[in-house]
């Protein structure tokens, strides 16, 4: 759960919904436009990081399969609205 000297931010070892939970605070640190790299060895993540980018407004960059999981690369977009039910 560190950012190495490359800047991606190691997920690996964790367990769904960690992931998506830590990409998301980690996401909020940024600007609008910043790219986030993040590995997991997850294979529920290939499945959550794209759905929570689509769900948050966020550009998935790239998705990797590696031989220890994932490799994603997200662009932080706009917060995405949530509509009001009355």
């Amino acid at each position: 759960m560190t950012l190495d000297t490359d800047g991606v931010y190691d997920l690996r070892g964790l367990r769904c919904p960690l992931p998506v939970l830590k990409t998301r605070r980690r996401l909020k640190l940024l600007k609008t436009g910043d790219r986030l790299t993040i590995e997991t060895s997850d294979p529920l993540a290939g499945i959550d990081i794209p759905h929570f980018c689509n769900q948050e407004g966020h550009e998935l960059v790239e998705a990797l399969k590696t031989p220890d999981g994932h490799r994603f690369v997200i662009r932080k977009g706009l917060p995405v609205e949530m509509p009001v039910s009355g």
